[in-house]
């Protein structure tokens, strides 16, 4: 995620960090040059169809309440994350609380939050699709690797100590909701990161940008000349990066500049845990080049 003070107007018209322009650079570049040549052959090679501008208006506003529409259900799925990491965010601070209002040893509690963290930790990683955390993030000791799904086995090791150390029912019952509260955001965000936005959205969106990116110089012949090329590469930025941004977005776990900073979100839970630990609380994420990760 970028993180970034109100900027002025330089750096709004130059920043590149968390732009989506270096990716979509050589496509612009690709529907400039084409335009570039048409007006060239319209000049000095043979007159092209020089067509009327009202039918690309009303194409071009059914393409943007398309990409607007597409780029919502993106944000949608991208702000619908960052709900589910709050919630764990909450019921990990609960849990901690729980453990030293029900656990009555020390080192029941400590293996229970041990192993909570290692759930966050595994569960982060199963979302990025990257390898399993370092023994800086193994809290337990515990090498979940060979389990199946490892952030489900972290969770049961946890659960599996409480039912073994809770000195009552009513303890098994409230430790056992909060880990199920757990658990239900652990699915929401299984359920965003494994559904992507249907396929179909995709194709129909790219194919109609490139389609409107392609014919739209044939209406700027007349009245633009030399100019269009330039109108053309702004056309294609608008459409191009909406439909890029869509993309991001439709990944929130992702580690791009805009995906949302789950490494950051673990740490504020470790730091809310330490006082339950007997531990010193790490020090917050800070951005890297205004990107927090």
């Amino acid at each position: 995620m970028i993180i970034r003070e109100k900027t002025g107007v330089f750096e709004l018209l130059f920043a590149t960090k968390g732009s989506v322009l270096p990716r979509i650079l050589p496509r612009i570049i690709t529907v400039s040059l084409l335009s570039f040549l048409l007006v060239w052959i319209d000049i000095f090679v043979a007159s092209l169809p020089h067509l009327e501008a009202a039918p690309f208006a009303v194409f071009g506003i059914a393409l943007s309440l398309f990409l607007g529409f597409r780029n919502n259900a993106a944000y949608e799925r991208w702000w619908e994350g960052r709900r589910l990491w709050g919630q764990l965010v909450a019921d990990m601070r609960a849990l901690a609380r729980d453990c030293a209002m029900f656990l009555p040893h020390d080192a029941t509690r400590r293996e229970v939050l041990h192993l909570a963290l290692d759930f966050l930790h595994l569960h982060r990683a199963n979302l990025r699709r990257t390898k399993v955390p370092d023994a800086s993030q193994n809290w337990s000791g515990v090498d979940f690797t060979p389990e199946a799904h490892p952030p489900c086995a972290a969770l049961n090791a946890a659960n599996l100590a409480i039912a073994k150390a809770a000195p009552d029912g009513f303890a098994r019952k409230a430790l056992s909701e909060r880990l199920s509260s757990i658990a239900l955001s652990q699915a929401g965000c299984e359920r965003i990161a494994t559904t992507p936005l249907p396929y179909v959205y995709s194709l129909l969106v790219f194919r109609t940008t490139y389609l409107y990116c392609l014919l739209v110089p044939f209406a700027l012949l007349e009245g633009a000349a030399w100019m269009t090329p330039i109108f053309v590469a702004i056309i294609a930025y608008v459409f191009f990066g909406l439909a890029e941004v869509t993309e991001e977005l439709a990944q929130p776990f992702g580690e791009t500049v805009n995906g949302l900073p789950l490494d950051a979100i673990c740490r504020t839970v470790e730091i809310s845990i330490a006082p339950h630990l007997g531990t010193p609380p790490p020090s917050a994420l800070a951005p890297q080049g205004y990107y927090l990760s």
